[in-house]
């Protein structure tokens, strides 16, 4: 089949984000996963974890609370230990503050029951409670069972890495680190030589409607966006999401300020976003419109609403 590729551009686009997405040809079956699905962007590359609804359900809810209210967005990877754990969820740091802590709900329930082997998502406590957990979580490197499994009551297992998602995690681990007490003890920086905070390891929590290694990807359920831009030329190199914005006539799509962490590398097919013309372009989307997938290529958006930080559909390629 030969697929016409059409330009559409200016004020042609009048259809809605369901309408647009439902003239693409493009389709891949859906991946059937049992548990909720997050995505993790960071400063080094994103990754998935598959969590486990059925078997730690207070647990999962607890991770859920705090990744719905966008507490995880733009925190940072304060310790990472080499061969043992990833560990986030505890602060983000504020220039000419310091680092600021995430606000913990009430401590759950220790759910102590999956080995803490490598790639599983576990979350930290205080030692000597058991029932102590609250909104920092680790990522085990390595097979940790004889340790985590029987120390403490054990580490409750939520979450497993999914597809090659720990590569990720153990570029973070080769990283330097720096220790700077409690709330960046073993802090992975992404430079050369550390000077500031802000070369710390960022990360954004999203839920996702299914397991994706897609750089940009939109998912019509929750009208969320996910990207990597590289900003005039290299002069700077960010992840950040978008959430849709309620229209009859346009695609309009809304930064996540928060969620605006720096990103080390760049890649091939990545976003870019120029200051002088004010647009965002982005090579290749990949869509999850109510599980029909599909792609789109060349999709421009313009800078619309700068106060609101709000970018308006102007062309893609079908």
């Amino acid at each position: 089949m030969t697929v016409v590729s059409r330009r559409n551009s200016g004020n042609s686009i009048r259809y809605s984000i369901s309408t647009l997405l439902l003239c693409l040809s493009v389709a891949f079956a859906n991946t059937a996963l049992a548990g909720t699905i997050v995505r993790v962007s960071s400063s080094i590359g994103d990754y998935s974890i598959e969590l486990v609804d059925d078997i730690a359900p207070a647990t999962v809810a607890n991770f859920l609370n705090y990744v719905g209210r966008n507490d995880y967005n733009g925190t940072y990877i304060h310790r990472a230990v080499d061969f043992f754990v990833v560990q986030a969820g505890g602060y983000r740091f504020q220039p000419f503050v310091g680092p600021i802590d995430v606000p913990e709900d009430p401590p759950v329930t220790n759910e102590f029951s999956l080995s803490n082997t490598r790639g599983t998502v576990a979350m930290a406590k205080i030692d000597g409670d058991p029932n102590s957990a609250t909104s920092q979580w680790f990522v085990n490197l390595a097979d940790n069972s004889a340790n985590l499994d029987s120390n403490n009551g054990g580490f409750t297992v939520f979450g497993n890495v999914l597809g090659d998602g720990m590569t990720i995690l153990d570029a973070i681990d080769n990283l330097p680190f720096v220790n700077l007490g409690g709330k960046a003890s073993n802090a992975p920086y992404i430079t050369d030589v550390y000077t500031s905070p802000a070369e710390f390891v960022y990360i954004n929590v999203e839920v996702v409607e299914r397991f994706s290694s897609a750089p940009h990807l939109y998912e019509s359920a929750s009208g969320l966006w996910i990207t990597s831009v590289d900003v005039d030329a290299g002069a700077e190199l960010v992840s950040l999401n978008f959430n849709t914005v309620d229209s009859a006539t346009e695609v309009i799509i809304q930064a996540n300020l928060e969620s605006i962490i720096p990103r080390r590398d760049s890649f091939d097919g990545i976003a870019t976003y120029s200051t002088a013309d004010t647009r965002l372009r982005i090579p290749s989307l990949e869509v999850n419109l109510n599980g029909s997938l599909s792609v789109v290529s060349n999709v421009v958006f313009v800078l619309s609403d700068a106060s609101l930080s709000q970018f308006t559909l102007e062309s893609y390629d079908q």
